[in-house]
């Protein structure tokens, strides 16, 4: 009976075994493994081999062979900067546009909505519901010449001041900059407004009271308290738009012109119809360099790094 009641004696001198606590650590490393290992298979390999082939010589019948030709990426560089400076432009403006436009709609979800905040949020994120081709291709139709909201603008002389600017050609909306424009900033609005809306809505309501018990102005209280504490969500937003919208090419592709191309545009082309794999990997790198540059240089001057 003795031998029932007592347990095992741990050895003499040696410390306690504790395996469940081990494996109990060990677990979140079990956890993180899958998503590791997707990383290393979809990004990293993707990643090593357009290396590769960006600094590779020959052709797709005689073959392509590493041989450090780094000159690619000058080459590349000097002949498509036009397409580089278009779609940083076109990028910038774009982001722009979705702050301007989506902080305010974000603000009303978060402060003023009250039980239709959940309706609005699913309008937010509707155009997900279709196919992002089929939404860029509406446009066509939203941007016609014979469309009332290209009546509407020429109407209100706005025609002519985009016309002076070089976005628009006469009455004329679609294949010019601001045709593009549009399809960048309707495509990632919802980018923008779902960080934003999640960073104002974690305001402390308190905070906005006591700036009114201290006679501060709606502006003042704005300026003070809600924009600085909706910095992060700001951040999130500029970067979910901006990084995606300069690699696009599906919007200058169905909207614009050959004047309007952007260096998305230039990628697809050397990939599937040049069929020069070097110039288009090395393409992707350099956008890939100057994005990351600019986001480095922005969240720096932001002061936050607390994204959502």
């Amino acid at each position: 009976m003795s031998a029932t009641l007592t347990k095992e004696a741990p050895p003499a001198g040696g410390p306690v075994p504790r395996k469940p606590a081990t494996r109990r650590r060990l677990v979140p490393y079990w956890l993180l493994l899958p998503g590791i290992l997707w990383l290393l298979v979809f990004f990293a390999l993707p990643m090593v081999y357009q290396a590769s082939t960006s600094v590779q010589t020959g052709s797709l019948e005689q073959g392509f062979e590493v041989t450090w030709h780094f000159a690619t990426y000058w080459d590349a560089l000097t002949e498509y900067w036009p397409q580089f400076v278009r779609s940083l432009l076109y990028a910038g403006t774009a982001t722009l546009l979705c702050l301007l436009l989506g902080y305010p709609l974000a603000y009303l979800i978060a402060f003023k909505a009250g039980r239709w905040r959940n309706l609005l949020l699913v309008l937010v994120i509707a155009p997900f519901f279709t196919s992002f081709l089929i939404r860029t291709l509406a446009w066509k139709t939203i941007l016609a010449d014979d469309s009332v909201v290209v009546d509407v603008l020429n109407a209100l002389h706005v025609l002519d001041v985009t016309s002076w600017l070089g976005w628009t050609e006469g009455e004329r909306v679609l294949a010019t900059p601001m045709a593009v424009v549009c399809g960048l900033t309707y495509n990632f609005l919802p980018f923008m407004i779902l960080p934003l809306y999640t960073s104002l809505e974690r305001i402390d309501g308190r905070l906005h009271e006591a700036a009114k018990d201290l006679y501060a102005s709606p502006a003042t209280t704005f300026r003070k308290v809600t924009f600085p504490l909706s910095m992060p969500g700001v951040v999130s937003g500029t970067l979910l738009t901006f990084i995606p919208a300069s690699g696009d090419y599906v919007n200058a592709e169905l909207l614009g012109s050959t004047d309007t191309k952007m260096v998305g545009n230039v990628i697809q082309s050397q990939f599937l119809r040049v069929l020069d794999y070097p110039t288009a990997a090395a393409l992707s790198f350099i956008l890939m360099a100057i994005v990351l540059l600019m986001v480095t240089v922005y969240i720096r001057r932001a002061g936050t790094e607390d994204l959502v």
